[in-house]
C-alpha cells in the first residue's frame, strides 16, 4: 500500500519524518528543516524542495521531476539507493557518504562540494557547474558528463568516465584505478600522484599534466598545449597522436609520440635509459 501525499504544501522540521512505502506528487516543502528524514520506499515526482536537508539517513527513493532549489542546500546524505531522473539540482552540496545513486538526465548548475564520499555511483547524460565534485568517491560509473569545474574526482577510486567534456584544473589528483575514453580534458596540472590511469581516444590539454603518476596508459590520445608532461611518473605506457610542448623527467617506460617541441632531461637522478621514446612513426 503506498500512501498518497499530492498537492500538499509542508513546512515545520521534520515535516514527514520517518514516511514509508510513500507517493508524493506535485508537492512544496519549504520553511523547515530535515522534511523526510529516515524514510523509505519514496516515490517523489514534480515537487519542489526549498529547505535544507531534505532527504537524510533516507533508503530507496526515487525522484522524477524534482527540483531542489538553492536553499535545499545539503540535500542528500547519508542515503542509500536514490535515483533522479529529469531533474534540478540547483542546490550545492548534494550527495554525501551515500551509497547507490543514479542520475540521469539531470542538471546541477551549483554543484560545489557534490558527491563526496559516495559509493556506487551512475551519471548518465549530466551536466555540473562547481569545483571538488566526486571527491574521494567510488565506484563510479559515467557517461555524458559535461563538467564545469576545478579538482574534480580528487581521491576516486575504481571510475570510468565516457563520452565526457571536464573543464577542471588539477582533475583525478590522488586517484587510483581510473579509466577515461572519448573525453575532452581541459585543465593544468592534470592527475598528480594517481596510480593506475588509462585514458583512451582522449583530447587533453594541461599545463604540467600527468605528472608524478604510476602505471599511466594512453592510448591513442591527442596532448594540445600540454607542457612539462609525465614528470616523475613511472610504468608510463603512452600512444600519443599530436605533437607535445614539452616531456620533462619521466622516470620509466615507454612514450610514442608524433612529435615533441621540447624533450628535458635535467634532473640527474634520473636514468633517461629506462624511458623509450620513439618520435614520429617509429622507423
Amino acid at each position: 500500500m503506498k500512501y498518497e501525499y499530492q498537492e500538499g504544501t509542508y513546512t515545520g522540521e521534520r515535516a514527514l519524518f520517518m514516511s514509508k512505502d510513500a507517493h508524493i506528487s506535485n508537492c512544496v516543502f519549504e520553511d523547515g528543516e530535515s522534511p523526510l528524514k529516515e524514510s523509505r520506499n519514496l516515490s517523489i515526482e514534480n515537487t519542489e524542495f526549498r529547505w535544507k536537508y531534505p532527504l537524510w539517513y533516507c533508503k530507496d527513493v526515487k525522484c522524477n521531476r524534482v527540483t531542489f532549489l538553492e536553499t535545499a542546500r545539503s540535500g542528500v546524505w547519508y542515503t542509500n539507493n536514490i535515483e533522479f531522473v529529469d531533474c534540478n539540482i540547483i542546490a550545492p552540496k548534494t550527495f554525501r557518504r551515500c551509497d547507490g545513486v543514479k542520475l540521469i538526465n539531470t542538471d546541477l548548475p551549483n554543484a560545489q562540494e557534490t558527491f563526496w564520499k559516495c559509493k556506487n555511483v551512475t551519471i548518465n547524460h549530466v551536466k555540473a557547474t562547481g569545483d571538488y565534485f566526486g571527491f574521494n568517491s567510488e565506484d563510479v560509473d559515467v557517461t555524458d558528463l559535461y563538467l564545469d569545474g576545478n579538482y574534480c574526482f580528487d581521491g576516486g577510486r575504481n571510475i570510468v568516465i565516457r563520452n565526457s567534456v571536464l573543464n577542471s584544473k588539477d582533475s583525478f589528483w590522488n586517484c587510483e584505478n581510473v579509466t577515461i575514453i572519448n573525453c575532452t580534458i581541459d585543465g593544468e596540472y592534470l592527475a598528480w600522484n594517481s596510480k593506475n590511469i588509462t585514458f583512451i581516444n582522449c583530447k587533453i590539454s594541461s599545463n604540467q599534466g600527468l605528472c608524478y603518476m604510476e602505471n599511466v596508459k594512453l592510448i591513442n590520445c591527442e596532448l594540445i598545449n600540454t607542457t612539462l608532461c609525465f614528470e616523475y611518473c613511472s610504468d608510463i605506457d603512452a600512444e600519443i597522436r599530436s605533437v607535445v610542448d614539452s616531456i620533462k623527467n619521466p622516470i620509466s617506460g615507454k612514450i610514442k609520440v608524433l612529435g615533441v617541441k621540447e624533450l628535458i632531461f635535467d634532473d640527474n637522478n634520473i636514468d633517461k635509459n629506462k624511458t623509450e621514446i620513439i618520435i614520429g612513426n617509429g622507423k
